[in-house]
């Protein structure tokens, strides 16, 4: 009898772990880069298998993912700013981690603009309009003096490699990028005139999904942040390791990707917490593009809750 219950609660196992291995998840993300370097990590080192996690990580315009995770086509987002924004008119999307607290993009000029005192009355080259470079971009120029609603022109051009194509051809004068664009722009001549991370620290991505998601799959949520926390552990700590998952899974050449990594390694979140300063300029920042007047609490947009519970089991909370 002994023996018996010892092979159904065996085979129960197997059967749960199983279940866990069926479980797929579509994750959008806006390129294969630096930025959203935490859901490759988890997907090329195995974390997400590890948690029973099947990711299929789709590449998508900023405006596309947000809507997919508002109809669920995809399950979660790394596109944080679209989704906030999304938020904030409506749709039941939260934010629930938070990848990097700190934002590696810089603003990259023509050859004969040296300062960011220059920009005025010039044309940066955003990803979409609204989106967290967009807002970042105009941050930079406020810094520097310049009104970013009068005294600069925004034009979306979408991912970072048509931003460097559009600098190429003088269509802008400024693009705003991450690692490696912004090295790769330096070999040809451009200049880096301001990195955004030495300026500001707040959250730049993370990770939302849809509430229905978050209501009805608490389990998987959390083996999900599970993983990325697993992630960024390995990114923080294992420099030859992940400059190979971006020559690999971002395919960047290794000088480009070892750059990538060295200027932007320390953005990324250890915890996964978001910061309630930094994640307060970003909403001080959508509220002004969006002419919003009323103040947005925290809890509007984000929901911790999950990322407490996977943080306390993998020793990173009390």
């Amino acid at each position: 009898m002994r023996v018996r219950t010892i092979l159904i609660a065996v085979f129960a196992m197997i059967f749960a772990t199983e279940l866990y291995a069926a479980d797929k998840v579509r994750i959008g993300v806006s390129n294969y880069n630096i930025s959203n370097l935490t859901v490759g990590v988890a997907q090329t080192r195995g974390f997400f298998k590890q948690e029973g996690i099947d990711a299929e990580i789709i590449r998508m315009n900023p405006n596309v993912a947000t809507m997919a995770l508002v109809s669920a086509d995809v399950d979660y987002s790394t596109l944080i700013g679209s989704a906030i924004i999304a938020n904030l008119k409506g749709a039941r999307v939260k934010m629930i981690a938070c990848s990097l607290d700190r934002t590696p993009l810089s603003l990259v000029s023509r050859a004969d603009i040296k300062t960011v005192k220059e920009v005025k009355g010039k044309t940066i080259g955003v990803g979409s309009y609204g989106s967290t470079p967009d807002i970042i971009a105009r941050m930079v120029v406020k810094h520097h003096g310049i009104d970013p609603e009068t005294e600069i022109k925004l034009l979306a051009l979408g991912s970072d490699a048509a931003r460097l194509t559009a600098l190429k051809e003088g269509v802008i004068d400024v693009m705003i990028v991450a690692p490696p664009v912004d090295f790769e722009a330096k070999r040809m001549g451009f200049n880096i005139i301001s990195r955004a991370g030495d300026i500001f620290r707040f959250l730049y991505n993370g990770l939302a999904i849809g509430m229905k998601k978050l209501s009805e799959r608490p389990d998987e949520v959390k083996r999900v942040l599970r993983a990325m926390l697993k992630a960024n552990n390995y990114i923080l700590k294992n420099r030859d390791g992940t400059i190979q998952v971006l020559v690999n899974w971002a395919k960047s050449k290794p000088e480009f990707a070892e750059a990538a990594y060295d200027s932007a390694v320390s953005s990324f979140s250890a915890d996964g917490s978001i910061p309630e300063e930094g994640m307060r300029v970003v909403l001080d920042g959508f509220r002004k593009s969006m002419n919003l007047g009323r103040q947005v609490p925290l809890s509007e947009v984000a929901d911790m809750a999950p990322l407490f519970e996977a943080q306390r089991e993998l020793g990173l909370r009390k």
